[in-house]
């Protein structure tokens, strides 16, 4: 039986059959052929900065057979290629995931990237106290401390499983002395605390489109996902809850998604702070303690 003979040949395979399968991709990647790039070099651990001969490299058929066993599980389970090498990529740094924490692929990685200017440079210091609400893998969390070398920052989930995943990353870029994994539902575990920037991406799809979704979404956790009929229950706790923890001139940053029309519906005079992105993505604000407390009756209605 014969195999494709080189590294270039197996993602051109890779490729053509996730494109006949009719994949989604949404987890990392937005194409056939870089899906099947990242599977056929995490098969063959070659370093994904190789120069172009790599691609005339040599494949034996044994190595044949590990890439199969890997496009297998992509076409007939529909698993993202994020979990099927354990890892995924944000603001540019490699973290470990598996299917307790989401994929990571927040556009909030380009406010990080660009140190949430121009809006920090409002605020009289650089934060040095910053909670990354509903962290998953840690993402968001541990670029934001590598951007901030002088913040601590403390990560917080519901999630036991997504929690040790956090703490692996946290000990992954060796953070454990200033940043902190926390368990906890939403604020619960954080009495007493404050800080200057809250980044949350939290569960937001509304029961229609998570019923809707693509297969590769329904490999990943749906407490991580749906929030309620209009994807805000948890959004409407951190509205109601988030200017207790925040210092006078603190902000929070809070990704809604596709449910920020439902925000908007839900809560017509709050003026939302809506970013807009260079790279792709939408559905995030930014609010302030301030704001917070205005509308604070609003909240809690």
């Amino acid at each position: 039986m014969s195999f494709p003979s080189t590294v270039l040949a197996c993602i051109e395979s890779g490729a053509q059959r996730f494109t006949d399968a009719d994949l989604f991709y949404g987890h990392g990647t937005d194409n056939a052929h870089d899906e099947a790039f990242w599977l056929v070099f995490f098969a063959l651990s070659l370093p994904f900065d190789s120069d172009d001969s790599v691609f005339e490299q040599a494949v034996t058929e044994t190595e044949w057979q590990t890439i199969t066993l890997l496009f297998d599980r992509r076409v007939n389970e529909r698993v993202p290629v994020a979990y099927l090498t354990g890892e995924g990529w944000f603001c540019g740094y490699p973290f470990t995931v598996n299917a307790h924490v989401l994929v990571p692929r927040s556009p909030i990685a380009e406010l990080i990237q660009q140190s949430f200017q121009p809006w920090l440079s409002e605020t009289p210091t650089t934060p040095l106290r910053i909670l990354d609400m509903c962290t998953g893998c840690g993402c968001i969390g541990i670029a934001t401390a590598l951007q901030f070398s002088e913040a601590r920052v403390d990560l917080t989930d519901i999630s036991t499983q997504a929690i040790q995943v956090a703490q692996d990353n946290v000990q992954r870029y060796d953070l454990a002395s200033r940043v902190s994994v926390i368990t906890s539902d939403v604020f619960a575990g954080l009495q007493g605390k404050q800080y200057d920037l809250i980044v949350t991406n939290p569960p937001y799809v509304d029961a229609r489109d998570l019923a809707s979704m693509p297969a590769e979404y329904h490999t990943e956790p749906a407490i991580a996902l749906g929030s309620g009929d209009d994807g805000l229950d948890i959004t409407r706790r951190l509205l109601r809850e988030a200017a207790d923890y925040l210092t006078p001139d603190g902000m929070m940053i809070v990704e809604v998604g596709n449910s920020w029309e439902n925000l908007e519906a839900a809560f017509p005079s709050v003026p939302f702070l809506w970013i807009d992105f260079t790279k792709g993505g939408n559905g995030v604000f930014l609010i302030r303690r301030g704001e917070l407390l205005q509308y604070h009756n609003e909240f809690m209605a």
